[in-house]
């Protein structure tokens, strides 16, 4: 796993359903949006809006997604559930950390996957929740 500690060169995303604004902190201790929905030991970011726009899009709760500019309070390391596991290295530029996220600006005018996109990765989801695979917390 690589632990990455200057971010300071990459602009940061998270995607969610919250409303936040800036200043806010997001932590980890949430449920998690996939598999079973358990409490979650990290928090997940990327530095591409394209991950930032699944994750926003594929948010549990009520309302639409948002994509918040984050900056992290602590290191971040390489996503696991996108990285080695699924995809060579990191192509993605998804992470994850233990540390709460600073928001510090929102994406307005990001566009969401394709209805038909978005559908399929839905129900990929959800046939992975159905076979148990949850995401990848040690």
């Amino acid at each position: 796993m690589t632990v990455i500690d200057d971010t300071a060169s990459l602009r940061l995303y998270h995607g969610t359903k919250a409303d936040l604004k800036p200043g806010d902190l997001i932590v980890p201790g949430f449920r998690s949006n996939y598999g079973a929905g358990k409490v979650a030991a990290y928090v997940y970011l990327s530095a591409t809006l394209d991950a930032a726009t699944w994750g926003a899009e594929l948010a549990q709760g009520e309302g639409g997604g948002r994509i918040y500019i984050v900056e992290p309070t602590g290191p971040i390391e390489d996503d696991p559930n996108l990285t080695d596991k699924k995809f060579p290295g990191n192509p993605t530029m998804s992470y994850r950390t233990r540390d709460p996220l600073c928001v510090t600006g929102e994406v307005a005018d990001w566009i969401g996957h394709p209805p038909e996109q978005l559908q399929v990765m839905k129900n990929n989801v959800e046939r992975r929740r159905q076979q148990g695979v949850e995401a990848i917390e040690d």
